[in-house]
């Protein structure tokens, strides 16, 4: 139990954090554009209580990535439809970027502040640097959520950018996938080895360009909260 409660007290706030900022980007863009429909419903707010999703977020703390609930969008109230459609859906991976950005300027911060965490014989990691552990979370929980909701199936926000570039035939054919999007994500990611031989390792080439020297750090705490 203490474990478990351990781990949550890292992974908490920065999950929180990913999944609001991200739903949260989307509607202020949309509102930008035209549609106050987010606003209007309370959803451009940062209380993580009006974005989450139970089991997203659940999946967000066991897996390493997860959704919270969609932030309405409705094309119609756009004024440039395909165009702002597109901008609505880069501003979640957007601002996952950029928090990913600021968590590797947390880490490098929480570690200068003090002796980086310490691993006992490179298993677990002292808790002296609660800084450090959460940044290198955050840091690592954000690129996966940019990667992932990059990924041109529909209803991630790749699809969405995708399903607007194309023309209008094509993207009425891909839209017709939609309803499946989620079933064909949990195919590739647990029925075939494209997380473990390209999606995982790009993830980490980014967050060890964004880690810098600390990249250490972020792999002793991605192996203490999952173990790999």
């Amino acid at each position: 139990m203490h474990d478990f409660l351990l781990k949550l007290s890292i992974m908490l706030v920065p999950a929180l954090l990913a999944v609001t900022f991200h739903e949260v980007a989307h509607g202020y863009v949309a509102d930008r554009c035209g549609d106050p429909t987010a606003r209007l419903l309370g959803r451009l707010t940062i209380n993580p209580l009006r974005h989450l999703d139970p089991i997203g977020t659940l999946a967000l703390l066991l897996l390493g990535f997860g959704w919270a609930r969609a932030v309405p969008v409705n094309p119609g109230n756009l004024r440039r439809t395909r165009q702002d459609m597109i901008l609505v859906a880069l501003a979640g991976p957007g601002a996952n970027l950029m928090l990913a950005i600021f968590c590797a300027l947390c880490l490098r911060w929480g570690v200068a502040l003090g002796a980086p965490p310490a691993a006992d014989g490179g298993q677990t990691l002292a808790f002296s640097e609660p800084i450090s552990l959460m940044a290198a979370f955050g840091l690592y929980i954000n690129v996966i959520l940019t990667l992932f909701n990059l990924l041109p199936i529909p209803p991630l926000d790749g699809g969405r950018v995708l399903l607007n570039l194309l023309p209008l035939r094509l993207a009425d054919k891909l839209r017709r996938i939609e309803p499946f999007g989620l079933l064909l994500l949990v195919f590739l990611v647990f029925g075939t080895s494209l997380w473990q031989s390209f999606f995982s390792p790009l993830v980490f080439r980014i967050v060890a360009l964004l880690a810098g020297e600390h990249f250490d750090v972020v792999l002793r705490t991605v192996q203490l909260l999952f173990g790999h």
